[in-house]
């Protein structure tokens, strides 16, 4: 049992399951200029990270794309997603909400973080009729600090608005390699991948996270507060 005082978790594939719709648009957005990029490829290079940033990871990581300018594909991929999105339905992962009112009964904070743009994240978060203070104590977001992921900038304003100063006591839960570096670089003193969106267990696993886990139905066994 490790003594935890704030979860922080990514959104999009770890507490929102929106089928994936994000990195399809971003796939879509890039295979537009003639590429044919596979879903798994867009995966392995751009999950989790800030979505103009895994653009311009996606085009370098291959030889013919490395040139391709990035910021007209990501122009229309926030066309694309928003079309998208204000056709979804987006709910979140079962047993969800149950395990944020778990660690709620033990008063250990919870805090959300993505590499979506403010304007996205709210409005998953109004799909799904979740509500600060409710399922939630603070949402960061790739607008809210200058550094995307890996990078730890937002694990750390989480704690500042959360008035949580030791990252030991701190867990950092995501479905995404790159979740886990952040957490890392956050000195979490719990990384946790959780295999219901980007990435499968071998790939989280060649992270070194803490844990490993199919769903976060069971995420208080492994902690209080």
């Amino acid at each position: 049992m490790h003594n935890i005082e704030l979860v922080v978790f990514d959104m999009a594939g770890t507490v929102v399951n929106e089928n994936n719709v994000v990195y399809k648009t971003v796939q879509k957005a890039i295979n537009k200029k003639g590429y044919h990029f596979s879903l798994d490829f867009v995966l392995v290079h751009g999950a989790g990270k800030e979505k103009h940033q895994a653009i311009k990871d996606i085009l370098k990581a291959n030889s013919d794309s490395m040139s391709e300018p990035s910021e007209p594909i990501f122009e229309d991929f926030k066309r694309l997603l928003d079309e998208s999105y204000h056709n979804l339905k987006v709910t979140s992962f079962k047993g969800v909400e149950e395990v944020l009112a778990q660690l709620k009964s033990q008063h250990i904070k919870i805090a959300l973080n993505t590499g979506y743009n403010r304007a996205i994240a709210e409005l998953l978060l109004q799909k799904m009729n979740w509500k600060k203070g409710e399922q939630y104590d603070a949402l960061v977001t790739a607008d809210d600090v200058l550094e995307g992921r890996p990078h730890p900038a937002m694990i750390s304003k989480a704690m500042e608005i959360l008035e949580v100063s030791d990252a030991s006591k701190v867990l950092k839960a995501g479905d995404s390699i790159i979740d886990i570096e952040e957490g890392k670089n956050a000195h979490c003193g719990v990384t946790i991948g959780v295999t219901t969106g980007a990435h499968s267990a071998a790939q989280l696993k060649s992270a070194e996270p803490t844990y490993v886990l199919n769903s976060l139905v069971g995420l208080t066994n492994y902690i209080k507060g």
